[in-house]
This record gives C-alpha cells, sequence and structure tokens, in this order.
C-alpha cells in the first residue's frame, strides 16, 4: 500500500464521528467476567481542561483500555464535582446564575473530553448540582440526624465586617479578606451544623491496614497525622480563688511536676469571667489574627490572666496565661505548659521569663539544670523532684499517675484526636439544601424524607454580602411546620461540597435510581474500587471524608465494604516550561490547543511519556513536537506495509524484529501489572519501531503482518485514534481496544547474549557479550582478555575476580 502522511486531525475527527453513538465503553454487571472498576476523581467544572487534567485521565484511560484487551468488564464513569464557591464567584462578577455558568463549563469540558477519546460510559454522568443527585445528600444528612452522627452547634467561622458575610478559609489571605485585602477578618460564632466523624476515628486509623500495599504510604501516613490519635491523660486543675476545674488534656503527664504555668486557649469559656474588658479584647484579637491561617505558621504570643491554679499532684499555685497558640478545638482548650520537656512550651515560657524546671532525667545521665538549659529534654527517661513517684521509667509513672487521678477524682487516661468534627454548614447559595426546619414550637425538625428533594431555588441575588442568599427568598424559607403545622424557617445553610464528593462513586453504579441512593446489588458486584487515580492534594479532606461516608453508609445497610477503593494512586503535578501553570503567568496549556495543534494522541502520549506517573512533569513544546514526531513514522511505517506481500523470506532479521516484539510485549504487559511506567513503555515501542525501520526490506511477510498488528495493539491503551487507524488499514475490524491484549512467547523475548559489565576496581572498564549460562571460569576469561580491561589492569596484580552470572565480572587489582 502506499505510505500515507501522518494527519492528526483527520484520523482522529474521522473516528470521533464514527464513535460518538457507538456502545462499547457501557458497563453492565456481568458475573461471568471478572470486574474492574478504575475512576479518575471527578472535576470541578471551571470551564476548560488544561495539561495537568488530561495527564490524570490519560493514567485511567490507557488502564481502562488495558483492561478491556484483558478480559475485564470494566466500569470507567465521569461526572462533575458542580457545587461551589467559584460559581458564586463567577456569578457576581459575570451577573449571570450559577447554575447557567455551571452546566456551560460543563458542557465545554465534556465536549474536550470527547474530543480525547476518553473511554468513559457516559450512561453513568452524574453532576453533584442536580436534584436527582443531591436529594440524596439530604437523605443521608437524615439518616445521620437519626442516629446522632449530625449535629448543630455554636462554632467559630471567618466573619468580613464590610461584606458583612462569612467567608471560607480559601477566602481569608494574610488574616485579610480577599476581595478587599485592607479589611481584617474576625471570629464569629455562629450556629453551625456537623457531622460526627470522630465517632469513626478508631476505624478511619485501623482499618489503614486494608489499604497497606494499595494505597501510598505517604498518603497514610498524612491521614494517620491528621486524624491524630494521642494517648495521654486528662487532668483537672483547680482556680486557686474558687476551686473551678481547668481541665487539661496531656501525654505526658509524668512531667507534671515541671508544669509552671497553665494556657487557655484566648477563645476558652472560663475567660469570661477571669478576664476584664482590655483582657478579653486582648483575647479577641488573638483569634481574629488567627483568621484563615495555620496556627503553627503564627508567632505565639501569650498574656498573664492575672489568675492561678492549683496542680493536683503537688499542690503547686502556677501561673495561669492565655496563648494564641492553644486551640479549643483540640483537646480541651487548656495545656499545662512544662517548658524542660516540651519545644513549644520552653519557646513560649522563655520568651516570657516563666520558670523552666526539668524533672525527666536521661537514662544515663544526670538531670538538666534549668539556667544552662539550651532545648527542651523531650525523651524519655527516669522521673525526679516528683514526689512519690520520682525513681520511676516515665512509662511505668504515667500509669501509675494516670490511676491515681482516677483513684483521687481529679482525672483519667484518656485518648484525644486531631481529628476534629466536620463542619458542614456553608451560609452559600451554590450547595445542597440543608434539610430541617426550625419551628418556634418544636424546634429543629427533619424534613419528610417524601418531602425531598429540598429544591435549590433559581434566580436568586448574589451580593457577596450578608449571610447566605437563601435568607432573602422567601417562598423558599418561609414553610409550615411538618410536626405541628405552624409557621416556620427552612435552614438556610447548604452544605460543604465535600459531601458532594464522599459517595459520588457509588452512584455510578446505578445513577438514575430514583427510590434509593444505589441499588446495594450492584455496590455488591463493583466494589470496592479496584484503582482510583487523583492527586495527592486531596489525601486529607476528600479521602478521609469519602471513607468515613462509606463507614456510615456500612452501618446503615446500604454497603458490605468497609473502604471504598483498594488501590490509590497519585500523580505528579505537570508544570509548564519549569513552572507551575497559571493564568496570571500565561503559561496555561489548554488541551483544545493541543488537540489542535498536536493531536490528542500526542498529548496523551507526552504526558505518559515524559516521565513516570507518579512524578511531576515538565511540558517541554519540544517533547510534544518529538512524540508527534514519533507517531508520524509509527504511522507512515504501518501504511506503506500493511498488506505487503512481496517481502523476502524469512531470515536473521525476523529473528531479530520478533525477539524486539515479544520483549516489548512482555515489558508492557509487566508494567501494566505492576509499577505503571508508562514512560519505559512508550520507549519500548520507540525502540520496536527504530529496529522495524532499520530491518525494513529485510523482513518477511508473515512477521510484518504479526508486529503491524500487534504493534497496533500495543499502541491501543496509550493512542486511540491512531491505533484504531493503523487496525482499520490492516483490514482487521471492530474497535482495537475491544480485541485481546498480545500475548508474548518467553523463549522468544529472551536475548541470544548476555552483556556483561567488566569493571576494575569497582568502577566501570567496559562491556562484553556472551551466550546466556556462560560459566564462571569463561566469563573470567573473557574479561581478563578483552583489550580495554589489559589496557586498565596492565602492570597489576590481580588479587580477586568477582562473578555475577549474565551480569557482571568485577577484577579487583593493585
Amino acid at each position: 500500500m502506499p505510505e500515507k502522511p501522518y494527519d492528526h486531525q483527520a484520523i482522529e475527527l474521522k473516528w470521533l464521528e464514527r464513535w460518538k453513538d457507538a456502545t462499547f465503553y457501557k458497563a453492565e454487571e456481568d458475573p461471568s467476567k471478572p470486574k474492574f472498576y478504575v475512576l479518575e476523581m471527578l472535576p470541578y467544572p471551571s470551564g476548560t481542561l488544561h495539561i495537568g487534567h488530561i495527564r490524570n485521565y490519560s493514567i485511567g484511560d490507557a488502564l481502562a483500555r488495558y483492561k478491556w484487551m484483558r478480559g475485564f468488564n470494566v466500569l470507567h464513569p465521569m461526572g462533575w464535582d458542580a457545587f461551589g464557591l467559584p460559581a458564586e464567584n463567577a456569578a457576581i462578577a459575570n451577573k449571570r446564575p450559577p447554575r447557567e455558568w455551571t452546566l456551560q463549563n460543563i458542557a465545554a469540558m465534556k465536549k474536550t473530553h470527547r474530543r480525547f477519546g476518553f473511554s468513559y460510559d457516559w450512561d453513568r454522568e452524574v453532576s453533584t448540582c442536580e436534584p436527582q443527585y443531591y436529594r440524596w445528600n439530604q437523605w443521608f444528612f437524615l439518616k445521620m440526624l437519626e442516629r446522632g452522627l449530625a449535629y448543630r452547634k455554636k462554632a467559630l467561622v471567618n466573619w468580613c465586617p464590610k461584606c458583612a458575610t462569612v467567608l471560607a478559609n480559601e477566602q481569608v489571605v494574610d488574616g485579610c479578606c480577599s476581595r478587599h485585602d485592607e479589611t481584617p477578618v474576625d471570629q464569629r460564632a455562629l450556629e453551625q451544623w456537623f457531622l460526627k466523624i470522630t465517632a469513626y476515628a478508631d476505624q478511619l486509623l485501623t482499618d489503614m491496614q486494608q489499604l497497606e500495599g494499595g494505597w501510598p504510604e505517604r498518603v497514610l501516613t498524612m491521614q494517620r497525622n491528621w486524624i491524630g490519635r494521642s494517648e495521654g491523660a486528662e487532668i483537672d486543675f483547680m482556680l486557686a480563688e474558687t476551686g473551678e476545674h481547668i481541665r487539661v488534656f496531656t501525654t505526658r503527664v509524668d512531667t507534671i511536676f515541671g508544669a509552671t504555668c497553665v494556657i487557655l486557649a484566648p477563645e476558652h469559656p472560663l475567660n469570661e469571667t477571669l478576664l476584664d474588658a482590655a483582657g478579653k479584647a486582648r483575647a479577641k484579637a488573638m483569634v481574629d489574627a488567627r483568621a484563615g491561617r495555620d496556627p503553627g505558621d503564627i508567632e505565639k504570643e501569650g498574656f498573664f490572666s492575672g489568675h492561678y491554679a492549683l496542680n493536683p499532684y503537688s499542690n503547686e499555685r502556677v501561673p495561669i496565661w492565655i496563648g494564641n497558640f492553644v486551640l479549643m478545638g483540640y483537646g480541651t482548650g487548656a495545656i499545662m505548659a512544662v517548658p524542660a520537656h516540651d519545644e513549644r512550651d520552653f519557646e513560649f515560657c522563655r520568651k516570657y521569663g516563666i520558670p523552666i524546671r526539668p524533672v525527666i532525667s536521661p537514662v544515663d545521665g544526670p538531670l538538666a539544670v534549668e539556667p544552662g538549659m539550651k532545648e527542651a529534654f523531650t525523651e524519655d527517661g527516669i522521673l525526679e523532684n516528683s514526689g512519690p513517684w520520682s525513681g520511676l521509667p516515665g512509662d511505668e509513672a504515667r500509669r501509675r499517675m494516670s490511676a491515681y487521678a482516677r483513684e483521687h477524682g481529679f482525672g483519667d487516661a484518656a485518648i484525644t484526636y486531631r481529628i476534629k468534627d466536620w463542619g458542614i454548614s456553608r451560609q452559600r447559595y451554590w450547595g445542597t439544601p440543608i434539610p430541617v426546619i426550625h419551628c418556634a414550637q418544636c424546634g429543629v425538625v427533619p424534613v419528610p424524607e417524601n418531602q425531598l428533594p429540598v429544591i435549590l431555588p433559581d434566580q436568586v441575588e448574589i451580593t457577596g454580602t450578608g449571610r447566605s442568599p437563601l435568607e432573602n427568598v422567601p417562598e423558599f424559607v418561609n414553610v409550615a411546620c411538618p410536626r405541628c403545622g405552624g409557621t416556620a424557617r427552612r435552614e438556610t445553610d447548604t452544605m460543604d461540597t465535600f459531601i458532594d464528593s464522599s459517595w459520588y462513586f457509588y452512584r455510578y453504579c446505578d445513577p438514575r435510581n430514583d427510590r434509593m441512593p444505589f441499588d446495594p446489588a450492584k455496590i455488591a458486584y463493583w466494589f470496592e474500587i479496584d484503582q482510583y487515580i487523583g492527586g495527592v492534594e486531596h489525601a486529607i479532606l476528600h479521602l478521609i471524608y469519602s471513607r468515613f461516608f462509606t463507614k456510615m453508609m456500612r452501618d446503615i445497610g446500604l454497603v458490605k465494604n468497609s473502604e471504598p477503593a483498594r488501590r490509590l494512586f497519585t500523580q505528579g503535578m505537570v508544570i509548564a516550561e519549569g513552572a507551575k501553570m497559571s493564568k496570571s503567568k500565561g503559561n496555561v496549556v489548554g488541551a483544545d490547543m493541543l488537540a489542535e495543534k498536536y493531536g490528542t494522541d500526542t498529548a496523551r502520549m507526552f504526558v505518559l511519556f515524559a516521565a513516570p506517573p507518579e512524578k511531576e512533569v515538565d511540558w517541554r513544546w519540544e517533547g510534544a513536537n518529538g512524540i508527534h514526531y514519533f507517531l508520524g513514522r509509527v504511522y507512515r511505517f504501518a501504511t506503506r506495509n500493511a498488506g505487503r506481500t512481496d517481502m523476502p523470506a524469512e531470515g536473521a532479521s525476523d529473528r531479530k524484529v520478533l525477539r524486539k516484539l515479544h520483549q516489548t510485549v512482555r515489558k508492557i504487559t509487566e508494567d501494566f501489572e505492576t509499577r505503571w511506567h508508562f514512560n519505559t513503555c512508550i520507549a519500548s515501542i520507540m525502540e520496536l519501531v527504530n529496529i522495524l525501520y532499520a530491518e525494513e526490506e529485510n523482513i518477511g511477510s508473515a512477521t510484518m503482518a504479526e508486529v503491524l498488528e500487534k504493534l497496533a495493539l500495543l499502541l491501543a491503551p496509550f493512542a486511540p485514534y491512531i491505533s484504531q487507524d493503523i487496525w482499520d488499514e490492516l483490514g482487521d475490524e471492530g474497535p482495537v481496544f475491544r480485541h485481546c491484549w498480545p500475548s508474548f512467547d518467553p523463549e522468544l523475548a529472551k536475548e541470544d547474549l548476555a552483556e556483561i559489565v567488566v569493571q576494575v576496581n569497582g568502577k566501570l572498564r567496559s562491556r562484553i557479550q556472551v551466550p546466556f549460562g556462560t560459566p564462571e571460569e569463561e566469563l573470567k576469561a573473557g574479561a581478563l582478555a578483552d583489550e580495554k580491561i589489559q589496557a586498565a589492569t596492565g602492570g597489576k596484580k590481580v588479587v580477586k575476580l568477582i562473578v555475577v552470572p549474565d551480569k557482571l565480572v568485577n577484577i579487583v587489582v593493585k
């Protein structure tokens, strides 16, 4: 056949048109086949896809296509995380309703997804802003409310006095409102809804054993730290003047004789009685200064309250301080400061001249002396100057001292968690309405299930000021109480959008169910997710919340699994020309532009080839040019050799080509099954193509036919359009990725010769080639006879030869 030029636009648009109504990505439950559920995290519909998105989707798509070719029943769905603050900001800026803006973006992004040929079952598409979806957010909320897992309490929120509205943490920049950076943000206490994720804290920790080996250890470590299980004791100091208890949590009760002050969080309830007006103002300023900031990043500051507490073990009076680094949300909101044995306390007390008293000595050394201490001694040791517990090792002292507190009624051993209950209230419009009604007679009343969904009203004015825009919609707010029939008000807060993404992958399995969130029988077939793919930035919130939701759904009888995903893969970021992509830098590499300029196969191949998928990729235009050139070489070779019958008889070139072909199949198969080094997979295809070019005129007809067919199959997971077109040129029928993955012959894949590295005193000096299985004595003789080795060892005495069969000879000389 005549050679054809590689016209990526013509090829891709031809197959895009032919595939537009195809159903070969459609998934159905089929117990006769092994299933494989592969999923990339659903995107927020911001409007356009860039090369970072393409990398994420290309990884999942390659895996889905490979699994189809291996005979699996594959579920590969896509949807939209469609609620959220950006839509409200766009509504303010563009005077367009959030729904209109969101749906337009979804349409644009879906068009790009289709253009890239990603193998999604679009019949299962979900959008979290649709009532058919968020109805079940509300249903789950009511189920948690019934079980005591949803509750309401006052909590601090970021408040912009100029906007007169609540701000998300993302809207607070350096303590000021992001909309006008001269306005400091306050913290105010408002009634908020919470989900009791702490009820599952131990399960979230212990069930990580199920994830070891399937999830990155980095992610598991981040989750363990976020959950933050701490074993210690809760101890009651007493206010010296009144005897009122001040409960502290400590992991080191063995150091309590070294406590030289008690420090309260600036928002601690006791401050209402301890502090005068000036002190309360200082405490409030501390709270406001923390708004939107990581407490670990702020300078530690504090002031003396003017009051004292009594240490229950020693009866010593210690001063009570207020410290900006102590949080009400962690522990009890009060700590005992032991500066000699805690780095944070040491820093604070040294700054303010508070005494430092060592009470723990090293196991093999003397007790530190306070004037000479340059840092805290934080290790376990032997107690000193600690009353009846002096001389005990730390672990034994902690057990005895906790028991003593319990026996005398001022404390006990305790476990605390860093993770806190999930605050889900948002004073926003574009989110799931919380399905409760406030009645003056009946209190908080759940919306009856048969009245779900509570529909988010359209045509709501969004100004960015005031509380929730829903408060200004009387037809939404004013409602009859479902219990007494009296006048009542609907809740106007909406749910955190992490609710939407905590269970969406279950809805994919049964997206049109209008009787329940999903059919448990379908979940039993598809779950757990076999491979989940997304960025490591989701390690904490999304992935912990989704694990919590799965356990909650298990406990209400919807699912049997305790974890949502068996395996997790976190892909690396894509940067452009050495810099992080951003609109302000003008270096965002858009997906649509790439499809036009290079073709989608080139874009997909580049992001898979440029680095292992877990590593960062630097987008380089010359790299894209190189991939496009390579695909052109493949296409030209395939089209001019398809169906050729004028080939020579089989000979040495056939053996060489077949060996490389079978080695390539083996390499790519092993990579898909183990480490996912798609970059080396593509490199091995390039090596195969180089050999095909070199041996082209000497390859027999049967070998050429086999190699072209298998080349199309090998390319199918990475470059679906060109592989399909080559498949078509070869006269084969049907979608290429629905054909069986090529097999390899282990004997054919073996090299004829082993390459032996020859070292002199551990340094590479030469390489020799010998038949596999060459005896050690022959390897030694061959290495010593090599010209380069003779030059390197001339005049020296050989004292030892180290042989690794089929790999290495190391000659030790002196």
